[in-house]
């Protein structure tokens, strides 16, 4: 056998032993929190980085947060790089692309788009990982994801003096572009988070994947800026990669270990849920009637896409 057979045999393997171990009970309460979490953190972060993009330029403070990223971790974790199979670096390599494409692609969205909007078109990517899980089980499913999908737009129905308006009204043709490259993005993002956990072990994978993922974001943040890169925008970097991407990441590597990649992608709809929600308990911004029911769609598709059985190639076995 050569050793790209043995490698692969190796890395499915993995996968199935995480398969059969990692869900359900405890463990996947942990990674719902842990989902969650990083969820409120990545919206608090796109918050705080759109001012910081204004005044420094989006393409350099995405990489010097990627680039930031990576050093802290680097350093926690000293990576055994000398050790790692050709397939793991294949691994760690994907992911840092993806990683690079959905934070340039989001992030630049956002000077172009409300928040709101940006997140609801970037939730198609973890949608059609959904979509494309439950078509294979049972396709009678892909109800919920389509459910899911009317909860998103739902949330982006506000009202005014005149009636309801959508906020898609304030869509901008380029930012609709930069938000579906950082859907695509944000999808291969999560199957390769999934498989990168299972053939790294701790933080390693998670290490290399965002010292590719700087690498690659190099010549964007270097020839992108306006000016250049100043000090200030050095530190405030520093803060913002704390906050995002650095601990999302971690809680969503948690999080994959402990429940699989349509259920994760379905659990991702709760993003633009979340950001509502925090409008309306902590900015006392009101709920239209029509959100209130985007929520209760979103959470519902949710809680059925977690219940759908697992598949195992030829076969379908039962998730609990």
């Amino acid at each position: 056998m050569s050793d790209n057979s043995t490698e692969d045999t190796l890395v499915e393997s993995s996968e199935s032993l995480h398969s059969a171990t990692n869900v359900g009970g405890v463990g996947f309460l942990v990674g719902v929190g842990a989902a969650t979490v990083s969820m409120v953190l990545l919206q608090l972060g796109a918050a705080l980085s759109k001012p910081a993009m204004e005044g420094h330029g989006a393409f350099g403070i995405t990489w010097l947060r990627l680039l930031w990223a990576a050093i802290i971790l680097l350093v926690l974790v000293r990576p055994r790089i000398r050790s790692y199979s050709r397939a793991q670096w294949t691994t760690a390599l994907l992911l840092g692309a993806a990683m690079a494409v959905t934070n340039i692609f989001y992030y630049q969205s956002l000077l172009h788009l409300p928040i709101g909007i940006a997140t609801s078109i970037q939730f198609l990517g973890p949608l059609s990982v959904a979509a494309f899980y439950v078509v294979r089980v049972r396709w009678t499913q892909i109800l919920w994801p389509a459910l899911a999908a009317i909860g998103v737009l739902l949330l982006t129905i506000r009202q005014s003096g005149e009636g309801f308006l959508l906020d898609w009204a304030e869509i901008d043709a380029l930012g609709v572009t930069w938000a579906l490259g950082a859907a695509f993005g944000w999808g291969a993002y999560i199957v390769l988070m999934k498989r990168t956990g299972n053939v790294f072990s701790g933080l390693e994978g998670l290490a290399m994947s965002l010292a590719a993922a700087a690498a690659i974001s190099t010549p964007f943040g270097l020839f992108g800026s306006d000016g250049g890169i100043s000090t200030e925008a050095i530190r405030v970097a520093f803060g913002l990669a704390i906050l995002v991407p650095l601990l999302p990441y971690m809680l969503e590597m948690l999080a994959l270990r402990r429940m699989h990649a349509h259920v994760f992608g379905m659990l991702m709809s709760m993003e633009p849920l979340i950001s509502v929600l925090i409008g309306w308990m902590v900015l006392s911004q009101s709920l239209t009637g029509m959100q209130f029911a985007g929520v209760a769609l979103v959470t519902i598709a949710m809680l059925m896409v977690s219940r759908l059985p697992l598949m195992q190639p030829g076969k379908i076995v039962e998730e609990r």
